[in-house]
């Protein structure tokens, strides 16, 4: 049975907790408008993706008032939500997916693992890969820079994963490298690929929200600076990829040593030091 999902592409204002939140709601009531039982919005999305809010006092688990908009537009419409945020724990901070489900205790579900230069010296990476499923899909949670490992994409298929959803914040000039990365990830493991990403402030975010389903092409883009990417995730088309392109069925899981030769000596090379 198809599952309807619906990726944000937004702006964020940098330390606008409440602000953030508000909009996140807003987006859930459109979002179950167009009928999607699931959205995903994009990195840090709560808190903003600035170094200035990260430094600053953040979001916490022990009282949950911040979220109690979106909470709410999660219970009124039944869409699930996973919203990523900088979050605040007692001794460390994490880039953290939170899972937001109707009628049902709040998750933290996943933390960024790969973490860039600039947020090891404020965040914890993760220790593990987390999932979950609606009707027939099966759901694995990344953010921004986790895509660009293919080992990532591929632990979550190996999983039982067949969604790659993946929450992120591109600085100028990287569009060609966000893309190619999910297009990739799509192909590589033969599932759909799921991608929200922020614009504007503080850094001029490039955005790129879309769907890619199994074979790497992009099936849902966002057409306008802000706004939803619709589309249906379908797992019979996992299925007949996977039949027909055999990458993800023929993968060796052991490749055995790694023989090496050392330097050759080219004709060239062997002139030169006459």
């Amino acid at each position: 049975m198809p599952v309807r999902i619906a990726t944000v592409q937004a702006e964020a204002v940098p330390g606008a907790v409440e602000l953030n939140v508000t909009r996140a709601a807003q987006f859930v009531v459109e979002s179950a408008a167009a009928g999607a039982e699931l959205i995903l919005f994009p990195e840090a999305f709560v808190t903003g993706y600035d170094e200035t809010a990260f430094a600053g006092a953040l979001p916490g688990l022990d009282d949950l008032a911040w979220l109690g908009p979106l909470q709410n537009a999660v219970d009124t419409t039944g869409v699930v939500a996973v919203v990523n945020t900088a979050l605040q724990h007692d001794s460390h901070r994490t880039l953290t997916d939170l899972l937001v489900v109707p009628g049902a205790p709040l998750h933290a579900a996943y933390s960024k693992q790969h973490l860039h230069a600039p947020e090891r010296a404020i965040f914890t990476p993760g220790a593990r890969g987390f999932s979950f499923r609606i009707a027939d899909v099966e759901f694995a949670l990344s953010v921004c820079y986790d895509a660009n490992f293919p080992e990532h994409a591929s632990a979550a298929a190996s999983a039982g994963a067949t969604v790659y959803l993946n929450s992120g914040a591109y600085f100028p000039g990287g569009e060609r490298r966000r893309d190619l990365h999910l297009a990739a990830r799509a192909l590589d493991n033969g599932i759909y690929v799921v991608y929200s990403g922020l614009v504007g402030a503080p850094s001029d975010f490039i955005g790129g929200s879309g769907v890619f389903d199994p074979l790497g092409r992009r099936i849902a883009a966002v057409d306008e600076r802000e706004g939803l990417a619709i589309a249906d995730i379908d797992p019979a088309l996992v299925h007949d990829v996977r039949r027909d392109q055999r990458m993800w069925a023929d993968r060796r899981q052991d490749l055995g040593g790694f023989d090496r030769l050392g330097l050759l000596l080219l004709q060239t090379d062997i002139a030169s030091r006459r």
